[in-house]
């Protein structure tokens, strides 16, 4: 009685049969995901105790077919195969090797990236201002196929010689633009969209012949575009396991994305787009995860950390670690190394370390100097007996002194001599008069014997700067101002002695403390196109910053014996100049990224962002010799119109829901709604990060360079067309419709593909045409076809 007394009173908890402990283990599956709810059939059912105690047993029985499929499975792998991937591997791969090695001349930019392989292949240094992992994975596969690197990439349209390796050289960028297509697929398959939907954006990049040109040869895109994808589906993988963090796939799939996308950057800089997109999805879904009531702070701030250690460190080691193997297999002088920094030619082998090698290491009263321009464009410290004009052309005055330049070239005129202004004696006496931080100097020119100067007269290009000459004393009233105050900027690594290649130091005008400057203008013809030198009142900045490159030590008194000296003078090896791993990683970053190369400007077939969508002009690659077979790069028109039309379609259909949902009009439920902005979110915005940019680029552009845009594009419309069948289909009812949609799907697809048949004349080159057939290829007039004259 008092049991039953109690447990009225709620004192005793009643027991827990067996059947309502599974009922609730079934319960807990279901919430972690391992095991689905059974859905009924829509239809309305009694809540009858007889239809519970089915509904018990039914959870029940889903629970032990549960246990027993699982039981056993904790050592066992699957594995799935997918037909469709292959196979469409497979025909990327038939398309993109077809007469792999034709033609057997130089295409377009093979000139540049197989003279960077050739030396690799010679281990001379080069500068390119885009990063080196490209280049390296063409020249590993150069390497084992034997080639020397001893052909000379010299001009488009050469014949390459039988030691060339063609096919070895074009393997890797077929291949990485063969495993584009699967990778889309898979791509399109892991953002939720229809296994047809997902065959479809495969197809439609198989078949489009500006991507096909791009994957033949010696070129980066298809390298770009295979990581940049890659690490889209890696990122895209990792957010399936984003509830459940930690896990072996969640830092696997996550470690991939990164890898990946510091792969893409390590092709090409336009690489950093593509992280751009990735950082981007990995902020959203983390602002997402910032509003959920399931999240302590201390649990997102560790998922920050963790996600931000994998983003920064990953990437950091990816990027040093193929620098490190640049700068390690480059170690001889070549033919660029003259845009790096004095130290950096001194540590190579040959080239300008033979001639510095044997040089006095410490700057002196007495000493001759070459003064080099540090960072950015290369060129010393130059005067020659010309005299700057009485009036410039704006009817400004000059000071009619000797003029002062900047020389791109060596030149005997490039020579100084440091001189202490209370001696006059220049030969250096041992023990030597060192030079050190904060000493007051003349700069004698050697050939001239006029010291560097700077008076209050405007600069003939840069009239807010001082102008810098060799004082001529024209007996007039403007005195010599020609004392100057070495500063070394880097004397806690190298100390207060002024050293030569290593110091960098700037020389202050003791009158005016202005600082001598590389103003980057060039003079007109009165200054023989020479860079002007100007003295700014602006200090701190790299175009101030200058080094002793080639050293002597003054031994005659004789001025005729000294000049004897600097045209003849050949310094003799002794011993190697070393410069760390660090030293020269860090410059060649900057050189890189501030310091590129000039690219032309007017090249008949660059073209402007706004041309791009529509393909209005394409580029001529090569052209036979005795025929008009040749290789232009263009699209499928097709497909390019049509993508940039989905554009407009995808955009129009975003704005109208947001402003039915913004009046409560719902038309489409959450999750395809959710799957309809996610599209956007991804390839929209991808297509905008890869777009936009080029907007503000000063440099000339080519059509390759809206690939990676138009990739994005094309993967935005496969998604709309599967919503427009949506929409057809499941929300209007109109399946007749729905099913003339489809027809027409197919009819376009058909038109695709003959348009790329019939445009792979210019994808392989390997085709005579006659001029008849070139003119029938021209579909638009802004095409410009290379056409023989019969």
């Amino acid at each position: 009685m008092d049991t039953v007394k109690n447990r009225k009173n709620g004192k005793i908890k009643p027991k827990t049969t067996k059947l309502e402990s599974e009922e609730k283990y079934v319960e807990k599956l279901i919430e972690n995901g391992k095991l689905e709810r059974q859905e009924g059939d829509g239809e309305s059912t009694s809540d009858t105790t007889e239809n519970k105690q089915d509904c018990k047993e039914e959870k029940i029985n889903n629970l032990r077919s549960f246990e027993y499929s699982t039981a056993g499975k904790i050592c066992r792998i699957s594995c799935e195969v997918d037909l469709i991937s292959i196979c469409l591997f497979v025909c990327a791969l038939l398309t993109r090797m077809y007469k792999l090695q034709e033609p057997k001349n130089i295409v377009f930019d093979e000139l540049h990236y197989g003279k960077y392989v050739s030396l690799y292949m010679r281990n001379t240094f080069f500068f390119d201002s885009h990063p080196p992992l490209g280049k390296q994975l063409i020249a590993a596969i150069a390497y084992y196929s034997g080639f020397d690197g001893k052909y000379k990439f010299d001009r488009i349209g050469s014949t390459y010689s039988d030691s060339v390796p063609l096919f070895a050289l074009r393997f890797v960028p077929a291949f990485c633009g063969s495993l584009i297509i699967p990778v889309v697929y898979h791509l399109m398959l892991e953002i939720g969209l229809s296994q047809w939907t997902s065959l479809l954006a495969s197809l439609l990049l198989l078949l489009d012949n500006a991507v096909l040109t791009q994957s033949r040869f010696i070129l980066m895109e298809s390298m770009l575009l295979l990581f940049a994808l890659f690490g889209l589906l890696a990122l895209l993988k990792f957010r399936k396991y984003y509830e459940n963090p930690y896990g072996l796939f969640w830092w696997l799939w996550l470690t991939l994305a990164s890898i990946s996308f510091t792969c893409a950057l390590c092709v090409k800089y336009t690489g950093f787009y593509s992280c751009c997109l990735g950082l981007a999805i990995l902020a959203r879904d983390y602002w997402i995860a910032l509003s959920s009531p399931k999240l302590s702070d201390r649990t997102l701030f560790i998922r920050f950390l963790a996600q931000a250690f994998v983003g920064v460190v990953v990437p950091f080691l990816v990027y040093l670690g193929i620098f490190y193997v640049h700068l390690n297999l480059l170690y001889k002088a070549g033919p660029h190394d003259s845009i790096m920094t004095s130290a950096f030619q001194a540590s190579l082998e040959g080239g300008l370390a033979s001639i510095t090698k044997g040089q006095p290491l410490v700057v002196a009263h007495g000493s001759q100097i070459t003064l080099r321009h540090t960072h950015g464009r290369t060129c010393w410290l130059h005067s020659h007996a010309h005299v700057y004009p009485i009036r410039y052309a704006d009817k400004r005055g000059s000071s009619h002194q000797q003029q002062v330049t900047c020389y791109s070239f060596k030149d005997v005129n490039n020579w100084w001599i440091v001189k202490r202004p209370n001696k006059n004696d220049l030969v250096v006496e041992q023990p030597v008069d060192a030079i050190k931080h904060g000493d007051v100097v003349q700069l004698v020119h050697g050939l001239t014997s006029r010291a560097l100067n700077s008076h209050d007269v405007a600069a003939p290009m840069s009239p807010q700067c001082q102008e810098v000459s060799c004082y001529i004393d024209y007996n007039v009233s403007m005195p010599a101002q020609n004392l100057w105050k070495v500063e070394i900027l880097n004397k806690e690594q190298n100390g207060d002695t002024w050293h030569t290649i290593q110091s960098l130091v700037r020389l202050i005008h003791v009158d005016s403390n202005q600082a001598l400057k590389y103003s980057g203008r060039q003079l007109p013809d009165w200054g023989f196109h020479q860079h002007e030198v100007v003295a700014d009142r602006i200090i701190n900045q790299d175009d101030t910053v200058w080094n002793v490159e080639e050293h002597r030590y003054t031994k005659s008194e004789d001025q005729k014996d000294r000049e004897r000296d600097m045209i003849t003078a050949e310094m003799i090896p002794t011993a190697a100049t070393t410069l760390s791993f660090w030293d020269k990683f860090f410059e060649l970053q900057y050189k890189m990224l501030f310091s590129g190369t000039e690219s032309v400007q007017n090249h008949m077939y660059s073209s402007e962002p706004l041309e791009w969508p529509l393909m209005s002009r394409g580029i001529a690659y090569w052209v036979a010799s005795n025929s008009n077979a040749q290789i232009h790069l263009l699209g499928n028109l097709v497909i390019w119109y049509s993508a940039t039309l989905s554009l407009l379609i995808y955009c129009s259909f975003l704005v109208f829901y947001l402003l039915r949902r913004h009046r409560l009009c719902f038309d489409l439920d959450e999750k395809n709604w959710e799957k309809f902005r996610f599209l956007g979110e991804v390839f929209l915005a991808g297509y905008l990060f890869h777009y936009l940019p080029y907007f503000f680029v000063e440099r000339t552009l080519f059509l390759h360079h809206y690939l990676p845009a138009f990739c994005f594009k094309v993967l935005l419309m496969t998604g709309l067309i599967e919503h427009l069948y949506f929409v057809l289909r499941d929300i209007l009812k109109l399946r007749f419709i729905a099913y003339m949609f489809i027809i027409l799907l197919l009819l376009w697809v058909g038109l695709v593909f003959n348009v790329f048949r019939r445009f792979t004349v210019l994808s392989y080159g390997t085709t005579q045409l006659t001029t008849t057939d070139i003119v029938a290829l021209r579909w638009k007039d802004t095409w410009d076809f290379i056409v023989h004259k019969n």
